[in-house]
């Protein structure tokens, strides 16, 4: 029998009673040949992945941003294509790799054959375009706690493979604490532009030593903060109003905040580097003179 909410085999949900052919294909929403899903659940990047490893006859190995949304990756669009690992047919709408992988290379996930932590971030980071790879392996870090030494471990055992460079500078960059893309190209801006890697996720005590605010990153010791305002700090009023209160707080103590918005992160990124060296300088912090006026942080917008 079919799992609330999950997809599930058609011909196994008749074959139990669940369905006959007609209510089959009248009150479930068909996926993949033979894969459906119950009537009204959405298709989420998870129950794609599922889906996916149903239609393999439930013989492939979940990968790529499948097996990141199976391990709790946040951040995948809902229409990206399910991926899988295996030798045999394939499928126009799902991605397939064809290679073999290492025992300690996978894992099951609520019964279903994944891709590790450490060989998905392997996978991801290879991937082209550095701002999205270091997103995707910063996702996967922040929902398993994956470490650089894990995904190193992986590269060992395939010296040469085809992105192994890049996959270098994004173990080099990753961060768990990033909690979501655009926390990491902010992150990734600062330290392209020279500026010393910022601590994420600080974590402000009051004077009673309870801890009242989460900073996105910044340089504790300096006192200077960025966080990243995505659109629900501006259209909910209520967290407007804890904002509010939260920055003047944080003001108090001697913080100075370094708030960035969607139209800096992609058209200005140099704002940000001017404005967050002006802050660390302001602080006493040793900042390179060519800090901000590379090339960077001005090129990172045109990726």
């Amino acid at each position: 029998m079919a799992t609330i909410g999950e997809p599930f085999i058609g011909t196994e949900a008749v074959a139990s009673g669940e369905f006959t052919r007609r209510t089959l294909k009248s009150r479930a929403d068909l996926v993949y040949r033979n894969v459906y899903l119950p009537p009204g659940t959405e298709l989420t990047p998870t129950n794609r992945a599922i889906a996916a490893w149903l239609w393999s006859g439930r013989t492939a190995t979940v990968a790529g941003r499948s097996a990141a949304a199976l391990l709790g990756s946040e951040w995948i669009e809902a229409d990206e294509p399910a991926e899988l690992t295996r030798t045999q047919a394939t499928n126009s709408t799902i991605v397939i790799y064809r290679e073999r992988l290492r025992d300690d290379e996978v894992c099951e996930v609520r019964g279903i054959p994944t891709t590790s932590p450490a060989r998905t971030a392997f996978d991801l980071g290879r991937r082209p375009g550095l701002r999205t790879a270091l997103a995707n392996v910063d996702a996967l870090a922040n929902a398993t706690g994956l470490t650089a030494a894990q995904v190193n471990s992986v590269s060992l055992q395939h010296k040469g493979a085809r992105g192994i460079v890049q996959l270098r500078d994004v173990v080099d960059l990753m961060d768990g604490g990033a909690e979501s893309p655009q926390e990491t190209h902010t992150r990734l801006i600062l330290v392209e532009s020279g500026l010393r890697r910022p601590v994420t996720q600080i974590r402000v005590y009051d004077r009673w030593g309870v801890a009242f605010a989460r900073i996105d990153m910044g340089w504790p010791e300096f006192k200077v903060g960025v966080e990243y305002d995505g659109p629900q700090h501006w259209t909910d009023p209520e967290r407007r109003s804890r904002d509010i209160d939260r920055y003047a707080e944080l003001a108090a103590l001697g913080w100075i905040l370094i708030r960035v918005n969607a139209d800096m992160l992609y058209k200005r990124p140099w704002v940000i580097v001017q404005r967050v060296v002006a802050a660390l300088r302001d602080r006493g912090c040793p900042c390179p003179p060519s800090v901000g006026f590379g090339h960077a942080s001005r090129s990172f917008a045109l990726r």
